[in-house]
C-alpha cells in the first residue's frame, strides 16, 4: 500500500510525503516545544529558519532532539540549539517532508498568520463601516452614538470576526424604523427573512441598544420596558398589552366608541387596547383633547371635569398614537419636566400639531421653587417651542414631575 502524499498545489510536487511518519517523528512529547516555537514564528511572520534556542531544556527534550538530528546528547547545558534547515534536510532525506513550513501545520493544524488575519479583519471592518454609513439614520446623533458604543465595547470587532451578518441585519431592521404599527414578526421577516429573528436574539438585543440610544433611555431590562421601546419605534409586540388610559372621551363609529361615550357619561376612566382600536375603529367627537403623562393627574380629574383627557403613562404607546389619530381637533400636550417629557412633547408637536400645555420655562421655575426635586437623567433635549425651557432645566439640573402641578392642571381641565 502506497504512502499518503500531501502536495503543494502551486508546484504540483509532494511537500508532506508521509503525514503519519511526520507525526511519529516530530509529534513526540520531547519535541512539542520545538514545534510550538516554529508555529509561533509562522504566526508572527518571523524567520522560520533562524537558529532555534530552547532555554532550560529537559532531559527528554535533549534526548529527542539528539535522536532526531543524529547527534550525541551532551547533556547538562542550559540551552538547546536546533537548526531548522538541518531539521528540514533530515525530514527530506527520510522521505517524510520536503518543506518545514508545511510540516508544522500538519502537526499543529492551520497556523493563521497574524498580519494576514489583521489585514482581513481591517477589510471586513471597513466593509461593515460602509454598511452602517449607508443606513438611513447615519448622521443622526443617536445613531452615531450607537455605532461609537459598538466600537468601544468590542461588539463591532466580534461581529467582524463572526462574518458581519449581525451588523448587516441590524442595519436592515433600523432602515425600516420608525414604522407605523408594524408587528415585530413582520419587521423581522422583512429585514431578515426570519419571523423569529427579533425574539430574544442577539439581533434583538443589538436593535434594543440602538432604540435606547434613539430615545436617550437605558437599555431595557424587563419585558414591559422592551415592549415600550419597540412601540416608541412603531413596532407592535403585543396589541393587547399596548394600552392607553382615558377619561371623558366621546366618539362614534363602533362598539368601542359607544363604550367610551358611556364611560365618559359616568366619569369613569377607561383602558383601551391597540387590538380594540384596530378591530373597532372610531372617530373622536371632542373638539379638543388634553394629554398628560402621569395617572395621578387623570385620577384627580375624575368627577371634577368633563374635559377629555388621555394619559400616556410615560412614553406614549402605539395604542395612544392610534387613538390620537382619530381626533380631528386640537391636542394640548404635556409631560413631566424631564428630558423624556420634552422629547415626547416635541414629537407630539411634529406628529399631531399639538399645543404645549404648561410646558414653559415660567411654569417650570415656579414649580421648581416649591420643593426638592430629583436630578435630571440622561442627555439634554431641546424644547423647540420654547428654547428657554431647556436652558432653565440644564442650569438647575432638576426634574419636576406633573404631580406638583395638580392644582393648575385640574383648574385648566375645568
Amino acid at each position: 500500500m502506497g504512502r499518503p502524499v500531501v502536495s503543494d498545489p502551486a508546484v504540483g510536487r509532494p511537500v508532506v510525503s508521509d503525514p503519519a511518519r511526520l507525526r511519529r517523528t516530530l509529534g513526540a512529547a520531547g519535541l512539542a516545544r520545538v514545534v510550538a516555537r516554529f508555529a509561533e514564528r509562522l504566526e508572527h511572520g518571523r524567520d522560520l529558519y533562524a537558529p532555534l534556542i530552547l532555554r532550560e531544556p529537559t532531559d527528554t527534550e535533549r534526548r529527542a532532539v539528539a535522536a532526531l538530528l543524529g547527534r550525541r546528547d551532551r547533556g547538562g547545558s542550559g540551552t538547546l540549539s536546533v537548526d531548522p534547515r538541518v531539521l528540514e534536510s533530515v525530514l527530506a532525506r527520510a522521505g517524510i517532508c520536503d518543506d518545514l513550513r508545511e510540516a508544522v501545520p500538519t502537526l499543529t493544524g492551520a497556523v493563521p498568520v497574524r498580519a494576514d488575519v489583521r489585514a482581513r479583519e481591517e477589510d471586513a471592518r471597513a466593509e461593515l463601516h460602509a454598511v452602517l454609513a449607508g443606513c438611513r439614520h447615519a448622521g443622526e446623533p443617536w445613531f452615531d452614538a450607537w455605532v461609537s458604543a459598538l466600537r468601544a465595547d468590542g461588539t463591532l470587532t466580534k461581529a467582524v470576526r463572526q462574518g458581519g451578518t449581525l451588523i448587516r441585519r441590524a442595519r436592515a431592521v433600523l432602515d425600516l424604523l420608525p414604522a407605523a404599527t408594524l408587528p415585530v414578526s413582520v419587521l423581522a421577516e422583512q429585514a431578515t427573512g426570519d419571523t423569529k429573528a427579533l425574539s430574544g436574539t442577539p439581533l434583538a438585543r443589538l436593535v434594543m441598544r440602538a432604540l435606547a440610544a434613539r430615545e436617550s433611555t437605558p437599555v431595557p431590562s424587563s419585558a414591559r420596558e422592551r415592549r415600550e421601546l419597540w412601540e416608541s419605534a412603531g413596532v407592535i409586540v403585543d396589541d393587547l398589552a399596548s394600552q392607553v388610559l382615558v377619561l371623558g372621551i366621546r366618539a362614534t363609529g363602533s362598539p368601542l366608541a359607544e363604550w367610551l361615550t358611556s364611560a365618559a357619561d359616568h366619569a369613569t376612566p377607561f383602558r383601551i387596547t391597540l387590538h380594540q382600536l384596530v378591530a373597532m375603529p372610531l372617530r373622536a367627537t371632542s373638539p379638543e383633547v388634553y394629554v398628560c403623562e402621569n395617572p395621578a393627574v387623570l385620577r384627580a380629574a375624575v368627577g371634577t371635569t368633563t374635559a377629555p383627557l388621555i394619559c400616556t403613562e410615560g412614553v406614549p404607546s402605539l395604542a395612544c398614537a392610534r387613538l390620537l389619530e382619530s381626533f380631528a381637533g386640537r391636542v394640548r400636550w404635556r409631560g413631566d419636566f424631564d428630558w423624556t417629557g420634552l422629547r415626547t412633547t416635541a414629537a407630539a408637536i411634529t406628529r399631531y400639531g399639538a399645543v404645549p400645555w404648561r410646558m414653559d420655562a415660567l411654569t417650570y421655575e415656579e414649580a421648581l421653587g416649591r420643593g426638592e426635586s430629583e436630578p435630571l437623567k440622561g442627555a439634554a433635549v431641546p424644547s423647540p417651542w420654547e428654547p428657554e425651557l431647556t436652558r432653565c432645566m440644564t442650569a438647575s439640573g432638576r426634574a419636576v414631575m406633573e404631580e406638583r402641578l395638580l392644582t393648575e392642571l385640574i383648574s385648566d381641565l375645568r
